[in-house]
C-alpha cells in the first residue's frame, strides 16, 4: 500500500470504492483540485495503479469489515472531505422470491458501511473546521421500481442516515450533500447480474447514461463550495431518463 502522507495545510479527501467507476473519478477530480486523496476499496491492485497515477494514498477497505474500517481510518487525523461512495446492487429479484443474503449484503455495503466511515471520521471532519461528508445515493434513493426492493430499501435507508445528519450536526462546521444519480454506466450493473456482461450492457442499450466523470464533476463542485454554501440534495439523471421506471431508448 502506498503510505504517502500529505503535508499539514494541504487538504485530504477520503473517497471509498475508489478501484473504479464514480469513486476512481472522484478521485482524480479532487485531486487535480489540489486534494491529499486517500483512497480505500478491497481491490488494492487497482488501487495500488490509481494512487500512482494522482499521487493518493491507497489503503485497503472493506466498508461491511469493522476491523477493515479500523485500520483504513487509523491515523487519518485530519480528514477534510468524506466521499462515501462504496456501495452496489446484486439481482433483481421479487420481495416474493427474495435472496437474503443479496439483501444482507446490499445493507451492509451501503447502509452500514457508509454508518462505519462517517461515524470514524466525523471527529477528524469537525476539527478540520470545514469538513465535508457527499454521500453517493441513488435516485433508488427516491423512488421504489419493480423487482428492486433489495436496493431501493437499501439506498432509501443511506439517504435517511446522511439526512439525519444534517440536522444532528447542525451548528457544527460539517456540511453534508447527498448526491443521488440515475443512470450511470458503470461497473454497476456488472455486480448485479453477478458478471453477466450481456445483461450489464443491455440496462444502456439504446440511450445515453450518465458516464462516472459526470458525476465526479458534481462531486468537485460541490467540494469547491465556500464554507457558507451547503448543497443538500443532487439529483442528476442522464437526458434520456425521467425516473427510475421511465426512460426513452431511441438507439
Amino acid at each position: 500500500m502506498s503510505t504517502d502522507t500529505s503535508s499539514p495545510d494541504r487538504r485530504v479527501a477520503v473517497v471509498t470504492g475508489a478501484s473504479s467507476g464514480i469513486g476512481a473519478a472522484t478521485a482524480r477530480t479532487l485531486a487535480a483540485q489540489g486534494f491529499h486523496v486517500v483512497i480505500g476499496a478491497r481491490r488494492t491492485d487497482r488501487l495500488e495503479s490509481l494512487a500512482a497515477e494522482i499521487g493518493a494514498t491507497a489503503r485497503s477497505l472493506d466498508v461491511t469489515d469493522d476491523a477493515s474500517v479500523a485500520a483504513f481510518c487509523d491515523g487519518l487525523d485530519r480528514v477534510d472531505v468524506l466521499v462515501n461512495n462504496a456501495g452496489g446492487a446484486k439481482g433483481l429479484a421479487t420481495v416474493a422470491e427474495a435472496d437474503l443474503d443479496d439483501w444482507r449484503w446490499m445493507w451492509e455495503t451501503n447502509v452500514l458501511g457508509t454508518l462505519r466511515l462517517t461515524r470514524a471520521l466525523l471527529p477528524a471532519l469537525e476539527a478540520s473546521g470545514d469538513g465535508l461528508v457527499v454521500t453517493i445515493t441513488s435516485i433508488a434513493a427516491l423512488e421504489a421500481y419493480d423487482n428492486g426492493a433489495g436496493y431501493t430499501s437499501a439506498k432509501h435507508a443511506q439517504g435517511v442516515l446522511h439526512r439525519t445528519l444534517r440536522f444532528e450536526l447542525l451548528g457544527k462546521p460539517i456540511r453534508l450533500t447527498e448526491i443521488a444519480p440515475g443512470m450511470v454506466e458503470t461497473e454497476f450493473s456488472l455486480v448485479r447480474f453477478d458478471g453477466d456482461q450481456e445483461k450489464a450492457d443491455a440496462v444502456y442499450d439504446g440511450l445515453t447514461p450518465l458516464t462516472a466523470d459526470d458525476v465526479a464533476e458534481v462531486i468537485g463542485f460541490v467540494a469547491s463550495r465556500p464554507p457558507h454554501v451547503n448543497l443538500d440534495q443532487i439529483v442528476l439523471k442522464p437526458r434520456d431518463q425521467a425516473s427510475a421506471r421511465r426512460n426513452v431508448r431511441t438507439g
